[in-house]
Order: C-alpha cells, then structure tokens, then sequence
C-alpha cells in the first residue's frame, strides 16, 4: 500500500510539493533525507539554486570534522557522532569504516556541479559519435546551465540515451542533478566499505542507511531505528543482499 500521506507528513511543512514531472524523479531518488530525524537539520526546498543557497543553508548548522584514515570528511554533528559510534563498535571485529574519498562526505554546490559535468560532458561526445545525437544538440546542452540541463538528459534518458558514467543507466544512479545531492546536507556518506554486508549492518543500527538505489557506497543518515523508517514514509527496496529506503511515493 501506497505511504505517500506518510511521507509528506514527516517532511519540513515548508518543504512545498513538486512543481512538475522532474521535480517529483529527484523528490523520489534522493528524498529519504527530508525525513531525517535525530537531531539534524534537513533542508526546506527540494532543489538548491545555487552556491549561495547551499552555502547559507550549511552555515547555520552545527558540524563536526573528522579525520577518517587519509581524508578529512565533515558531516552534522548528530550524523558524525552515529558514524563514530559505528566505527568504535567495528574496531573490536577487526572490521573498518571509512570515506571513499576527500569528498564523501559535506560537498558545496559548486562540487557537485563538477561531478555532473563529469557525466554529461563525455555522454554528451560519446552520443554524437555514436550518432544518437547531432553535434548541434549536443552544443545546445552543453550551453544549458547546469539546472537546465537536468530535465533535458532525463528526457533523453527516456529514449536509452542514458548519462551514467557507464552509459548503461539513468545520470540519476550515478551522480545527482545540481541541487539535490544529499551530500549538500551533509547527511550522506560514501563508504569504502560497502560491499561488506556485517559494515551495512551496523551502520543501520546507527542510523545510517542505503536510500539511493544504485549507488552502492552511498549512505544517508535518518537517524532512527530500521523498524521506525516505514512510520517516516519509507519504504524497503531489496536488491540481493542490500535493502535500500526511499520514498513511499508514486
């Protein structure tokens, strides 16, 4: 049964509806955070506009800063304190937790900026090359800004001209739209680990959780018990071994 009454009743109250089809795609991929609990601060808006909005949005909010094997990652001070308490209970199992990278943790608008033109750049040449779009096209969104570009490339994703690095799936498994990263809340983290089911495990037991489906070292922070997710509007989609929370919406 559909929880999307649910859903909207755990998000902000200035959170506002979708505007259209797109916004709705990014609410349903990336939207677990909105109902984040525990002590953090989500954001009001579905898609930030720009670097200003992420960066007033981010100064506001109490973090904490960590150095994590070889990189220094920094997330809400609720969600950091969880990780901690995570990676203090594998230490005794001769287990790690760690970031995959400089940035997996807190990234500013302009990161993830980079990250999309990363995508979309190269699917842009390998498109044309392939003949699926015509060098004019393709001059005609690599002119768009960023924002623009998004409800462009998922329309073309309807018709398998896919963005993903591997060009084998939607840019939506791959890298999220400029705005909507949940890394912008500093509630998401890239796990070097991910592949270990018993490091996914406990990280659900501190809250941290799967909520983007495909992106496999991605974890958010929602701050509750497994069994109190479904009560937020939730819902569990298996994948093997790997259960991912997103949305209850349609």
């Amino acid at each position: 049964m559909n929880n999307e009454g649910t859903f909207w009743r755990n998000v902000p109250a200035n959170l506002g509806v979708p505007r259209d089809a797109v916004e709705r795609r990014l609410l349903m991929e990336y939207g677990a955070v909105f109902v984040a609990r525990g002590g953090v601060v989500v954001p009001e808006k579905i898609i930030f506009n720009d670097e200003a909005e992420v960066a007033q949005f981010q100064s506001v909010i109490p973090t904490l800063r960590e150095t994590i094997g070889e990189f220094s990652i920094e997330l809400q001070a609720p969600a950091m304190a969880a990780l901690a308490a995570a990676m203090g209970a594998v230490e005794s199992d001769d287990r790690t937790i760690s970031p995959r990278g400089s940035d997996s943790a807190r990234r500013s608008y302009d990161e993830t900026i980079g990250l999309w033109a990363s995508r979309v750049v190269p699917a842009l040449i390998h498109w044309v090359g392939k003949g699926m779009l015509t060098p004019a096209e393709a001059d005609r969104i690599n002119a768009l800004s960023p924002f623009e570009q998004v409800p462009e490339v998922l329309k073309l994703e309807e018709n398998g001209i896919f963005f993903a690095k591997d060009l084998s799936k939607s840019i939506v498994y791959s890298v999220a739209p400029p705005g909507t990263s949940q890394h912008l809340s500093m509630l998401a983290l890239d796990i070097k680990e991910h592949e270990n089911q018993a490091v996914r495990a406990l990280l659900a037991e501190h809250g941290w959780y799967q909520t983007v489906v495909s992106d496999l070292p991605h974890f958010t922070f929602i701050g509750v018990p497994e069994e109190e997710l479904s009560a937020l509007g939730l819902k569990r989609i298996n994948d093997g071994e790997r259960s991912f929370w997103v949305p209850d919406i349609q």
